[in-house]
This record gives structure tokens, C-alpha cells and sequence, in this order.
């Protein structure tokens, strides 16, 4: 089975590991890079998120490597949403999702 892991800063490990995600600290955007080069190596990642700030600033080739591959899926976690797109789950829920896909989903029945 393959599992979702997740590449963040240091503040926001305890949070996922307490969710049960397989968690990779990194201190920096040029640690997180290295952490991603080995990760998307690894037969057993289905997924790997990784932290928004971090994720912008992998370099060309690299971010190419990801955008070719057919698993594991690599993909920003949103590290900081403005207030306003916070006033109700579901809309977080849903700018989470338009930044992994592409494109909006409309969620019903979440309250």
C-alpha cells in the first residue's frame, strides 16, 4: 500500500505526525529539496505534500522531474490562506483542492 507523506517545517510536523502521516521535517527550503529528491524515489509514496513556501522555491529541473511522474503525486500544501478564505471549513477544504488539481470543485453537504 502506498502511504502519504508529507515534507513541512518544523512547527507544523507535530500536527500531521499526531494525524499519522509519515512526516519529513526540513529546517529550510534547500534541506526540504534534498528531502523531495529522495522521497519521490521511494516505492512505497504515493503522495508527497510538501509545504507551499518550500515547494516554490524547488528548482526547474526538479519540479519538472515531479510534473513527469506518474506516482508519487507531489503537491503544495497551502502554508498560508488570508483570513477571509478561512471563514468556513468547507472553503478551505475547497482552495486545498483547486491547488492540488487545478481547477474548483464545489463541495456539498460539508457544514
Amino acid at each position: 500500500m502506498y502511504k502519504l507523506m508529507v515534507i513541512t517545517n518544523p512547527d507544523s510536523a507535530v500536527g500531521f505526525a499526531l494525524a499519522g502521516v509519515d512526516v519529513i521535517v526540513a529546517k529550510s527550503a534547500a534541506q526540504a529539496r534534498q528531502e523531495l529528491a529522495r522521497a519521490i524515489n521511494d516505492d512505497r509514496a504515493g503522495v508527497i505534500a510538501m509545504d507551499e513556501d518550500y515547494f516554490d522555491q524547488i528548482d526547474d529541473a526538479l519540479r519538472a522531474k515531479t510534473e513527469k511522474l506518474y506516482r508519487p503525486i507531489v503537491v503544495p500544501i497551502p502554508s498560508r490562506l488570508e483570513l477571509e478564505e478561512l471563514r468556513e471549513g468547507h472553503e478551505y477544504l475547497a482552495a486545498f483542492i483547486k491547488r492540488a488539481v487545478g481547477f474548483d470543485i464545489k463541495l456539498k453537504g460539508l457544514t
